[in-house]
């Protein structure tokens, strides 16, 4: 089986992780990179030993069997009218564009070109994540009847992910950012719902990006969704994704711990058994006609017209 090749345009903290997932799969291989902040894209290929392109153009022409963005939201959409009209694949960082605008081009340039899309939705491959997804298929937690998020966070951005635009109201914040890995969850899990009233807080300066956002939202079914977020507070990052049940309360905290939690009982940290495959995994099955799970830019749509809504 030939190995399925990628190029990488962007080489931030999470293009990097890209970077090490794809060096780390035998049966994949990075063909090249592009990033033009220069000095980055000399450490990153240096570092890794990887084909730099000079261009854009040049990576293009490369032809690789997908080509990852991992540049801010307002490139996605010019770049994958680029990258379509080469006819190659495209996996994409979330959220899916700048905008809904934006996103609706991604969707129709991919289509017309007949081009496979994914997106960069680590969650979906996790261990917790395939655990909490088996507990409700297999009824476990009883009647589901609330589902929550709650992020808290001390800084934003936070000091590990330090760029010119992820503060700004422009392109950043952590609606756009974090959020979206969790409404695309909820999407996954329990199909579409629709937000039914939310506020949006943001600082007197224009150019920074939100602060605070509380929703309420329901799914098809009727089971009612609390979103709520909080930044530049006096207490250490917590992210809690919650399923209410009327046997067992499961928690995702802080992306890869799981809790589980039954009547009069303190919850209790479970450590899944599950090793689900990776997105890498899924972008070399697709090309071989193997099953593989993926979000496509279709769906990476939908999550983009929540994002949208919330940041209005």
């Amino acid at each position: 089986m030939a190995k399925t090749t990628f190029a990488i345009i962007g080489t931030g903290v999470v293009g990097e992780r890209i970077i090490n997932q794809i060096s780390a799969h035998a049966n994949c291989e990075i063909v090249s990179v592009f990033d033009e902040n220069k000095t980055r894209l000399d450490e990153i290929t240096t570092k890794y030993q990887l084909p730099v392109a000079e261009s854009l153009e040049r990576l293009l022409q490369t032809r690789p069997d997908w080509i990852y963005i991992g540049t801010p939201p307002v490139s996605h959409a010019p770049l994958s009218e680029q990258i379509a009209a080469y006819g190659l694949n495209i996996l994409s960082e979330k959220p899916l564009a700048h905008d809904v605008k934006d996103g609706m081009r991604m969707v129709t340039v991919a289509a017309e070109a007949n081009v496979q899309t994914a997106m960069h939705f680590p969650l979906m491959y996790s261990p917790v994540v395939h655990s909490l997804n088996n507990a409700i298929v297999a009824k476990e937690l009883g009647d589901i009847v609330r589902i929550e998020l709650h992020t808290y966070l001390a800084n934003w951005p936070r000091k590990w992910q330090q760029n010119p635009w992820i503060g700004t109201r422009e392109q950043g914040g952590f609606i756009r950012e974090i959020f979206p890995h969790y409404l695309q969850l909820m999407y996954h899990l329990f199909g579409n719902f629709t937000i039914s009233s939310h506020k949006t807080t943001y600082p007197a300066d224009m150019e920074l990006c939100e602060t605070g956002v509380t929703a309420f939202a329901k799914t098809e079914n009727g089971i009612p969704i609390v979103l709520n977020g909080l930044s530049g507070i006096g207490q250490e990052e917590r992210l809690e994704f919650k399923v209410f049940g009327t046997k067992k309360v499961m928690t995702i905290r802080n992306w890869s711990e799981l809790w589980i939690s039954e009547k009069d009982q303190e919850a209790v940290q479970v450590n899944p058994s599950i090793q689900p495959n990776s997105l890498i995994d899924a972008c070399h099955r697709t090309l071989n006609g193997q099953e593989a799970f993926i979000v496509s830019f279709e769906e990476g749509l939908k999550v983009q017209e929540w994002i949208d809504q919330l940041l209005n």
